[in-house]
């Protein structure tokens, strides 16, 4: 059974009128004013939160030097992904000699048409199982490094988040060790395979996969730097009824009640008024003496 929202006098089905029985209060229109004064100072702090993430996103960008060179190194890494990482040799009789080199591009055509069935039996072998374990382990390792730097990439628009530096430290130091595991499971897969077919296939790391971590520890350096250097966020001023915004929700987090913070806003309202009353009545006192 519905109340008045003012007096708390319980209502039938026979109130039907507007107007509360027990206090006159219409039932309709009490606290409206309260009601839209709330969804303005909602609408305003939410303008204020969003224009905040605004100003973050852009201070991740361009907010030093050190952020504009962490954009450049942050693309670096996929760079030096088109180098040749390794090469793969083969040679024998009645096979013409090949050596193949891989980056990128060919790992992604390698992964796009792998046979996994096969790769999977071959790891079970008891001669192969080895070398082959360290093939798949290389190519899991670079394609998750690779991920992570094109994750880390896209996280830079929350790099001015609370949590940003840390996350992008964190994001960085995976993607090294990933590439450093891949060496170590493609120079497993190099000296099993060749042990076993020694005048027929031979495999190496080359120069790129040494560049590619090179990025990444240039990226992890410059974003500890930034970490404790630290940017500087160039906040729009913003404000919820009057107030500034910072003070707005310094208020709400601290309980204060709805009917003082409006008092304050008004106070806040009115000297915003004099300002700028003041402001015009200057201007047009210069322009009377021009």
């Amino acid at each position: 059974m519905a109340k008045c929202p003012k007096c708390g006098r319980k209502l039938t089905l026979f109130d039907w009128r507007p107007n509360c029985p027990g206090c006159g209060v219409n039932l309709v229109y009490y606290g409206m004013e309260e009601r839209l004064l709330a969804e303005a100072d909602s609408a305003e702090a939410e303008h204020a939160v969003f224009q905040q993430r605004v100003d973050r996103l852009k201070a991740s960008f361009v907010g030093s030097k050190l952020t504009i060179i962490r954009i450049i190194l942050s693309v670096l890494p996929i760079a030096a992904l088109m180098l040749p990482l390794c090469t793969v040799s083969y040679s024998g009789p009645l096979i013409e000699a090949t050596t193949k080199s891989i980056n990128a591009i060919e790992i992604y055509n390698l992964v796009s048409s792998l046979n996994f069935d096969s790769l999977f039996t071959m790891m079970g072998s008891g001669i192969l199982g080895s070398s082959f374990v360290g093939y798949f382990g290389a190519l899991v390792c670079i394609l998750l490094s690779l991920v992570i730097v094109i994750v880390s990439l896209f996280m830079l628009m929350l790099a001015c988040s609370p949590k940003g530096n840390p996350r992008n430290i964190t994001l960085n130091s995976l993607a090294i060790i990933l590439a450093a595991a891949s060496v170590v499971f493609f120079s497993r897969f190099s000296s099993g395979i060749t042990a076993v077919f020694p005048d027929f296939i031979s495999a190496s790391v080359k120069f790129g996969i040494f560049v590619y971590i090179g990025t990444l520890v240039l990226l992890l350096g410059i974003n500890i730097i930034i970490a404790v250097k630290g940017v500087n966020v160039k906040y729009k001023p913003t404000f919820v009824g009057g107030l500034p915004s910072e003070e707005y929700f310094e208020l709400v987090k601290n309980g204060t009640d709805v009917a003082v913070i409006h008092e304050k806003m008004a106070v806040a309202l009115e000297a915003q008024e004099a300002e700028r009353e003041k402001e015009k009545a200057e201007k047009e006192k210069e322009e009377a003496k021009a």
